[in-house]
């Protein structure tokens, strides 16, 4: 990276991407394998592994970490298992992208533990809560006489919002925030040397949310309520779903496939930084 600020060649941006897009699909393939556990009425599941991501975004570039999350979870987790649920996708696509680049952008030195921490726990609960508000916003728009029916929007507030909390709660602080807090600051000015970056400083960190930003994510969130809303109405276009949908078998192999292209991913960008160091 550039001595200007939140300046990357296209190269870097293109390697942050291929390895946020592969790291973070071989993780939610992996979290697919992992039971959840039913205590009462509160289940504990992990919902994501977001720290991977997160990680990546504040030590590179925001933007192309959070767009190789979204198309990672979307390529691995979706539709190498099989099935792909059409304009409907584009609502996690883009809450994870906004929460993501967000958070990225938020961190001017990865060194501060408690800027990390309260970003990483502040980049779940945005998520988590643009998914709760997408989820009403389809009983509310896509039932007919929503306030009409007898204990139906009490019933849909409590249960989003019960959910939100015991996802944030759990996920949030177990697989997000106390492992961003652990990787980054131990990572910091020793992985951004191999793939020929510097390490972020403040004063070549990524430039601030602005109003601008602000009015995009909103943007972004009607589109995600929008195309959630014509998926639960029917208008899903494209959605398919294979006869080998969720097998053992597609499981494994897109867990193969993620590790494989990791791996060539991070040899590449390894192998570029050496050769321009050289």
């Amino acid at each position: 990276m550039s001595a200007t600020r939140g300046i990357y060649t296209q190269s870097q941006k293109l390697m942050t991407f291929v390895l946020s897009m592969s790291l973070y699909g071989l993780a939610t393939l992996i979290s697919e394998l992992i039971p959840s556990v039913q205590v009462g009425i509160v289940e504990f599941s992990v919902e994501f592994f977001l720290f991977i991501p997160l990680t990546i975004a504040m030590l590179f570039d925001p933007l192309s970490a959070a767009l190789g999350a979204a198309t990672g979870e979307l390529v691995f987790s979706e539709i190498m298992l099989g099935q792909f649920g059409g304009i409907g996708e584009l609502e996690k696509f883009l809450t994870v992208t906004i929460a993501l680049y967000i958070a990225g952008t938020l961190v001017k030195d990865p060194r501060n533990m408690r800027t990390v921490a309260l970003v990483s726990f502040g980049c779940t609960a945005l998520q988590l809560a643009m998914s709760a508000g997408v989820d009403i916003c389809k009983v509310a728009f896509a039932v007919e006489e929503f306030e009409a029916v007898p204990g139906l929007p009490e019933s849909v507030y409590f249960t989003e919002g019960f959910a939100f909390v015991n996802d944030l709660l759990f996920s949030g602080i177990l697989f997000c925030m106390l492992p961003t807090m652990f990787l980054v600051p131990r990572l910091y000015g020793k992985i951004e040397p191999l793939l020929g970056m510097k390490p972020r400083t403040p004063e070549n960190a990524p430039e601030a949310p602005s109003a601008k930003l602000v009015i995009g994510a909103v943007a972004c969130f009607a589109v995600a309520v929008a195309v959630a809303c014509l998926s639960e109405a029917g208008f899903s276009l494209i959605e398919w779903e294979a006869d080998w949908a969720e097998s053992e078998a597609a499981l494994f192999a897109g867990i193969a496939v993620a590790a494989v292209v990791a791996a060539v991913a991070a040899f590449w960008a390894h192998r570029n930084a050496q050769i321009k160091a050289a």
